[in-house]
């Protein structure tokens, strides 16, 4: 470790923001393994009418081929950065 006092700062400063960046997954993580509704951050209290079979039907019809979709992403963009000479990493099978 270096003496020199300004190194000493730079060092503690990363070190505080890898702490930091760490506290924030951790909530990230706890958020995400909460599964259910969530209400829109600062309408929370608000009064709505739509209900949750609106949100359901609306999903069923914008969402439908999302996972088709990112898929066929994936795969175009694993054949972009593969080499030529070799196979995608990538099998449906995974």
């Amino acid at each position: 470790m270096s003496n020199d006092p300004l190194e000493k700062l730079h060092q503690r400063e990363r070190q505080q923001e890898r702490e930091r960046l760490r506290e924030l997954e951790a909530k990230d993580l706890e958020v995400e393994a909460k599964r259910g509704p969530r209400p829109l951050e600062g309408f929370a209290g608000g009064h709505t009418t739509w209900t949750g079979k609106q949100d359901d039907e609306a999903a069923s019809e914008v969402h439908a081929h999302d996972a088709r979709d990112a898929w066929e992403a994936s795969e175009e963009q694993v054949a972009r950065l593969s080499p030529d000479d070799e196979a995608p990493a990538r099998t449906d099978e995974e």
